[in-house]
């Protein structure tokens, strides 16, 4: 980079020289050129003049009447008024390739210029300078076919998340790794550098540790309600170290993120989405039953948890993504093991599907007031975008406050432009009536037409 830099000042004074150089030859071409052509009019001919009269006599010394000498002398005016003519001419066209170049140097100095600040931005994307395996990850690098118009360029940009370079340490260390040995035991880093921004993480050239022991997974449909062996995950970045742990986490103190989650046999969530009250809660089938029969195929689970809403979907005969963070337990790799596709993906990334794609998109929770206004008003255009027409968003238990609800939250979900299939607004009253927190949940269908 050092080198390129350095190079810049030299290469654009080259280039003003050479702009420089090409005026002053066109200037001494033009120049020539005029002197030539009055010399070519006078070695035609050769004038001697005297006192009394003009004698004009060719190179053979022939002599020649009066009447040649006036043909002659008016022949040699209008020669040189035409070589005058001509002269003026080809000032005037020096001129102009003049300011031509003028032109072209100032353009290809503003060009010069543009690129020094796309570097200059770039540069400024990455401070200290990139080097070894960091550098290698966020590239580009060149495609070695060159240009190709599907990318429009003749290189390769990796996908790096914009945070990235705003936390260089712990991307440094993120990075720091022998090439082709063992990954680090850092998942938990790494996710809280995903959380900052660093959204996707860089590439890296590692082998990810397996667990000792390993045993084959539970074979569907017994894996949507079937608890995992112990040997199918590592364990390094937990405080359970072990499934039986995390399915008792409910009945211990403290704050866990989806703390029943992992219970599938006694807990919440072997009856999640199977009663329907008319309320806040939908029903799987109820929400189904909205939609022709077998038009619900694929969706989305933002935030699912342990991807008891998937499985219950999967039951129906839907595939359904679910999106998940692994907050202090193996979120991801639990709801693998069921035999259904997780998504180590966060809020705040824009969702991997093209537009119109999805029949149903899910979220319970996650999306709620802690969220900043604009990026939830972007989270919510993003579902709208990957739905289908006709797709369904189910909002589910959307939490905020009461003053929030009118003034910021129902202004926002009409805005977007979902139609209204279900709406139902209730008091959280876990805390007292007093705390004015509310929840929502609703079912919205994106319009057809």
């Amino acid at each position: 980079m050092d080198y390129d830099m350095s190079r810049k000042p030299r290469d654009q004074q080259r280039k003003s020289c050479r702009s420089r150089a090409l005026v002053l030859l066109i200037v001494v071409a033009t120049n020539t050129a005029t002197f030539l052509l009055f010399s070519d009019a006078s070695s035609a001919i050769g004038i001697r003049s005297g006192e009394h009269g003009r004698c004009i006599t060719f190179w053979n010394s022939t002599k020649l009447s009066l009447r040649d000498i006036n043909i002659t002398e008016y022949a040699l005016a209008a020669s040189r008024d035409e070589l005058l003519h001509l002269h003026d001419r080809l000032v005037t066209a020096s001129s102009l390739v003049v300011t031509l170049l003028g032109i072209n140097d100032t353009s290809s100095n503003m060009a010069a210029a543009r690129d020094e600040q796309k570097h200059a931005a770039a540069d400024g994307l990455w401070q200290p300078e990139l080097t070894g395996e960091l550098q290698l990850a966020v590239g580009p690098h060149k495609l070695p076919l060159g240009f190709t118009k599907n990318l429009g360029s003749d290189q390769l940009f990796p996908a790096v998340g914009q945070g990235c370079r705003l936390f260089p340490d712990e991307l440094e260390r993120y990075m720091n790794y022998k090439p082709g040995g063992e990954c680090p035991s850092d998942e938990q880093f790494s996710q809280r550098l995903m959380l900052k921004g660093c959204e996707p993480l860089p590439r890296r050239r590692c082998r990810t540790r397996s667990p000792a022991g390993y045993a084959e997974p539970t074979p569907l449909p017994a894996s949507l309600w079937s608890m995992p062996p112990d040997t199918s995950i590592m364990w390094d970045a937990y405080t359970c170290k072990n499934y039986s742990c995390l399915a008792n986490r409910s009945k211990s103190k403290g704050f866990y993120d989806c703390k029943d989650c992992f219970d599938l046999r006694n807990g919440r969530e072997k009856g999640r989405w199977m009663r329907d009250d008319g309320a806040l809660s939908y029903s799987i089938d109820a929400v189904l039953a909205t939609k022709p029969n077998g038009t619900v195929r694929i969706g989305l689970d933002i935030g699912g948890g342990s991807g008891t809403f998937a499985a219950r979907m999967q039951e129906r005969g839907v595939t359904v993504v679910t999106t998940s963070m692994n907050f202090d337990g193996p979120f991801n790799s639990f709801i693998a093991s069921r035999g259904l596709v997780p998504m180590h993906l966060s809020i705040a990334h824009r969702l991997p599907f093209f537009d119109g794609t999805l029949d149903i998109v899910h979220s319970m929770h996650v999306l709620s007031h802690w969220i900043p206004d604009a990026m939830l008003e972007f989270a919510l255009f993003d579902i709208y975008r990957v739905l289908r027409p006709g797709g369904l968003f189910w909002l589910d238990h959307f939490f905020c406050l009461g003053t929030q609800m009118n003034t910021t939250y129902v202004p926002m979900f009409n805005q977007i432009g979902f139609n209204k299939v279900r709406w139902n607004a209730r008091r959280k009253l876990d805390r007292g009536i007093k705390m004015n927190e509310w929840y929502l949940s609703a079912l919205l269908e994106k319009p057809t037409t």
